[in-house]
């Protein structure tokens, strides 16, 4: 009799645990396509300060600024909406905003047109981190979540990655000088092609994503044995009823995120401009650095994160950043290397580490919150980690080259100062957060429903 009862049990946590992996490969897949419309401009600083007769500083606004404005202010609003409607068609919709603005972005024509495109990217872009967070840690038991949202996290240096990859081979084809005609954009120039050509795929993903369930809700917050409904006041009082813990996690990832997106925004460009590479050979080197890098941190971050709490470790996701911290802290001379290949050797280092607990830092926060208020919660987080880390991160680098150092050849002591700086402010939140988090956790247990 035990076996007739064990085995369709068995079957069935196998087959909800496939289609959750199936679920998560589409969402990675979205990740992935965010960042490539994310990280293309990284390899076009040449040609837009060129064409448009920018700054580095205005570049970098249209880098983290103009997208982290209104990616930010909408994920919040987007993250009440996506706790009490469907997360998949909120995803959907933003899916195919973001492809579609990331085409207009291709069409500009002066600087203020840029600005709002990317403002609209960050739009729709901004609904699909705090959705799929939630969804994920519905597919999936506690002792794997780390490792779930670790794939999916993933899609952001594949992405970056793979924009450097591809981009840098399609940059190497493309005119250097002149205009092209293309139909209802009108007159473009060639570097403008490469938001048309990553745009338009996004479009076909949003038809796939029509395949994916809305899973059904866990860990509801209750009371008296009876789920809770929850109003915006209550929401947020019992977002921040462990705020310390909570702002610690936030905080500790948006200075990881500061050093990822400056890095990503500027590395190339550091190459070009210390070592004399040229932009597709500094793409595909970066590139290969990321995705290598990166793909490896990412998943070892979330498989160490999970085996941490399996041993009893009930911080073991915050340990995970704190490591990781330590560790970009101390290979900030990475931009100093005498030679191009040695820098992005050692560069390999603080792109493994950062990569490292953005998995292990989300799932914490998954872990922290009753699902009525996970998405918000994820968004505030996100909120934060954007506004510092993408807001933050590429002006920075611009900002010491520009107003400290004032010597566009300087941009290597721009970037180790940011590798330094996003280290310690990380470890000291990361190390700091270690016990209110125990105590939280501990206080949750019996107040959430299965």
């Amino acid at each position: 009799m035990k076996q007739t009862l064990t085995l369709p049990v068995e079957k069935a946590e196998k087959s909800s645990l496939r289609y959750g992996w199936y679920v998560v490969g589409l969402l990675t897949l979205a990740n992935i396509s965010s960042f490539i419309d994310r990280q293309i401009l990284s390899l076009l600083v040449g040609p837009i300060k060129r064409d448009m007769h920018l700054s580095d500083f205005e570049v970098s606004l249209l880098m983290g600024l103009s997208f982290a404005l209104f990616y930010t202010l909408f994920g919040i609003i987007i993250g009440r909406l996506a706790d009490q409607y469907s997360r998949r068609n909120i995803i959907i919709g933003g899916i195919t905003l973001w492809s579609l603005m990331t085409v207009l972005c291709g069409g500009v024509r002066t600087y203020t047109q840029f600005f709002l495109a990317r403002m609209g990217v960050g739009v729709g872009e901004a609904t699909l981190s705090p959705s799929a967070y939630s969804m994920i840690a519905d597919y999936f038991p506690k002792n794997r979540l780390a490792t779930a949202l670790s794939v999916y996290s993933s899609g952001i240096f594949l992405g970056s990655g793979i924009a450097l990859l591809i981009g840098a081979g399609i940059i190497a084809t493309l005119p250097t000088e002149g205009t092209v005609e293309v139909p209802v954009l009108g007159s473009l120039y060639p570097w403008q092609l490469l938001f048309v050509y990553i745009g338009l795929p996004g479009l076909l993903l949003s038809l796939l994503m029509l395949t994916v369930k809305e899973p059904i809700r866990k860990n509801l917050l209750k009371k008296e044995g009876k789920i809770v409904e929850v109003n915006l006041p209550e929401a947020l009082t019992i977002i921040f009823r462990h705020k310390w813990a909570y702002l610690s996690i936030c905080f500790g990832l948006a200075f990881t995120a500061l050093v990822n997106y400056g890095c990503s925004a500027w590395v190339p460009t550091f190459l070009v401009r210390t070592y004399g590479w040229n932009m597709p050979q500094a793409g595909l080197g970066y590139g290969i650095v990321l995705v290598t890098s990166s793909g490896l941190g990412v998943l070892w971050g979330g498989w160490y994160a999970d085996k941490l709490v399996k041993e009893g470790r009930t911080d073991g996701r915050l340990r995970v950043g704190l490591i990781s911290m330590i560790a970009v802290t101390l290979m900030s001379f990475a931009p100093l290397m005498p030679q191009a290949w040695l820098s992005l050797a050692v560069l390999f280092v603080p792109s493994f580490f950062t990569a490292s607990n953005i998995g292990a830092a989300a799932s914490a926060v998954q872990e922290l919150m009753p699902n009525q208020v996970r998405v918000l919660a994820s968004a505030i987080f996100l909120f934060i980690l954007n506004l510092i880390g993408m807001g933050l991160g590429p002006t920075s680098v611009a900002a010491f080259t520009d107003f400290v150092f004032k010597d566009e050849s300087a941009i290597r002591y721009s970037l180790s100062l940011l590798l330094l700086i996003g280290g310690v402010v990380g470890t000291v939140c990361f190390w700091s957060g270690l016990k209110p988090y125990r105590n939280a956790i501990e206080l949750n247990k019996g107040q959430l429903s299965e």
